[in-house]
């Protein structure tokens, strides 16, 4: 790589270089979390992104390495790969970058420059309010700081210096953006890694591969964090669906002032020929028929918010669901599957001899088990619907690609996506949203425990938009608590946490209690749920004996006096146990 401009294969060698620059600080990045739980996996999730983008970039024959074509396979990889929504949000920047360079063959400090501005756009397009603090605010900021760079002098070292030193000013400043950050005293580690992977090129640029092999040395503390901020606010009704264009096109900047002055929380993504469509208000009848004035609808999905509105849950980390909902159209050389043509439908309807599959992503044995054994019965009822299960959950996110494979194997054309962890969600939303000769829909179950209660309340002799409607309700119809122990001193709002105590979580990651003896810290967590539940199912995890599962079990009958109590061995990692109950 020169100082002018970049083939290629230079481009392919930076990016290898801040690939293995990123890679040693993944444990950094991972091991502080603003919620002090065992599983901390941003970096894990961006790390396991970047692995398959440069896989797939090293797979572009020599003869071929043009810059057009190698970014179009980083970004392809980082499609399949992405894990997390760290991973899903990267892959979109690197989505917009790739269309910035198609069809050039070498790029100077102008052009990326304008490819990091397409990165920045293609990530804030999908959100309709985004939230700064986070990593949209690193990419934002250090794109500006780059087109600034080069209008000065077009130098790729200048510009991709004055990249990476915004990306540190922006990453330095995300608490001042989100309160939450600003109390647990650490930063955005979404936007950490990606100041890590700006400036991994920027060392190879400057001093070759050498100057990776000395880390570099900060007098500052860590100060990592993660953290994917909400960028909703719901109420009423959570209506989404696939929008295919008719005859003419479909105008994304029309669509989204429409859908602005009718409800809250609007995504409009995609491009002219499809869009995904998320809105929140009162009405989902007038959302779909005004989708249906301008074309084909499918994927057709509608939630009641109002029995989960916490705010809480707009403010957690499944929050860029947008940015994976978003209508993918990959690299011409790798014959992925496309949006579907102007005029054309990808939905399905149920028919005679069809049926309904689940794709359903479990962590432990005994959640898998359980999955399985239930969704079976379930199924039975159908025709040929089958059900998959794809290991993952917290630490160990499934990857896009992964749950893509699980829904192209599935033998129907209609098939449910049970994510069970928020993490998982943005990654099966575009899985989903690749799979465009299929009807797929992503029920957005948070924990095992309400992907056993959304199986319940399943029909498979219905379609995937009907079931989605009834799966998500019995799924947010349970009650369900997650306990393991703090890694590190914390504050959650008004409430100090100490490494080692036992903390208890609603699913969006909210303490509901906090305490030094186990038992005790439980019953606390289930005296503060709503009142009137008739069953309490422990899962225990693959950390805790039987004798103190059963002490536990005993422990909760007793204090619940008339609600039968379920003991379940769900051999989960990370959590000690994860209750439900209905």
């Amino acid at each position: 790589m020169s100082r002018r401009s970049a083939d290629g294969a230079a481009i392919l060698r930076a990016f290898t270089a801040a690939v293995a620059h990123f890679e040693t600080h993944v444990e950094e990045i991972n091991a502080l979390n603003v919620f002090p739980v065992p599983d901390g996996d941003t970096g894990t999730n961006m790390m396991a992104t970047l692995r398959s983008a440069l896989e797939e970039a090293e797979g572009v024959p020599e003869a071929e390495r043009d810059a057009s074509r190698v970014a179009a396979a980083i970004s392809f990889g980082a499609l399949m790969g992405a894990r997390g929504n760290s991973g899903v949000i990267l892959s979109q920047v690197f989505r917009g970058m790739s269309e910035a360079v198609k069809g050039r063959k070498r790029v100077n400090g102008l052009d990326l420059a304008h490819a990091l501005s397409a990165g920045r756009v293609t990530a804030y397009a999908a959100v309709a309010k985004p939230v700064e603090g986070t990593i949209l605010t690193v990419i934002r900021e250090a794109s500006a700081a780059a087109v600034m760079s080069a209008e000065r002098d077009p130098d790729i070292e200048g510009v991709l210096t004055a990249t990476v030193e915004q990306a540190e000013r922006s990453v330095a400043k995300t608490p001042s953006l989100l309160p939450i950050l600003r109390e647990a005293g650490v930063v955005d580690s979404g936007g950490e890694g990606l100041y890590r992977l700006f400036q991994g090129a920027l060392l190879h640029l400057s001093g070759g591969p050498g100057a990776l092999a000395m880390p570099i040395v900060s007098g500052e503390a860590p100060r990592r964090a993660t953290l994917v901020a909400h960028a909703d606010e719901g109420f009423g009704y959570e209506t989404m669906f696939l929008l295919t264009a008719g005859v003419a096109g479909l105008d994304l900047d029309a669509i989204r002032v429409a859908l602005d002055a009718i409800g809250e929380s609007v995504l409009v993504a995609g491009d002219p020929r499809a869009v995904k469509v998320h809105v929140h208000n009162e009405r989902p009848d007038a959302v779909i028929a005004y989708g249906l004035t301008l074309g084909n609808l499918s994927r057709i999905s509608v939630e009641n918010l109002d029995n989960q509105a916490r705010d809480v849950l707009e403010a957690r980390a499944d929050a860029f669901t947008s940015v994976a909902s978003s209508v993918v159209t990959p690299a011409e050389p790798f014959g992925m599957a496309r949006p579907p043509t102007a005029g054309a439908s990808n939905a399905t309807a149920m028919t005679d001899g069809d049926g309904v599959s689940v794709v359903a992503v479990a962590s432990g044995d005994g959640i898998e088990r359980l999955l399985t054994s239930v969704l079976s019965v379930s199924l039975r009822a159908g025709s040929v619907g089958t059900v998959a299960i794809v290991r993952g959950g917290q630490s160990a996110n499934p990857s896009t690609g992964e749950l893509l494979r699980a829904i192209r194997e599935a033998p129907t054309r209609h098939v449910i996506v049970l994510p069970n962890n928020p993490n998982v969600k943005l990654a099966a939303q575009q899985a989903a949203a690749l799979s465009t000769d299929r009807r797929v829909v992503v029920v957005p179950t948070r924990n095992a425990a309400e992907g056993i209660a959304a199986v319940l309340g399943m029909d498979p002799t219905r379609g995937a938009d009907e079931n989605a409607v009834m799966m998500s309700t019995a799924a947010r119809g349970i009650q369900s608590l997650q306990v393991t122990d703090a890694v590190r001193d914390a504050r959650l709002g008004d409430r100090k946490v100490k490494k080692g105590q036992t903390i208890v979580l609603d699913p969006d990651d909210g303490l509901v209690a906090v305490g030094g003896d186990r038992r005790e810290t439980v019953l606390k967590g289930l005296a503060a749920l709503e009142a009137g539940f008739e069953l309490i199912s422990i899962y225990y995890g693959s950390d805790i004996d039987l004798d103190e599962a059963e002490a536990m079990s005993s422990a909760v009958t007793e204090a619940f006096e008339g609600v039968d109590v379920e003991l379940i061995n769900g051999g989960q990692p990370h959590y000690h146990y994860l209750i439900a109950t209905e």
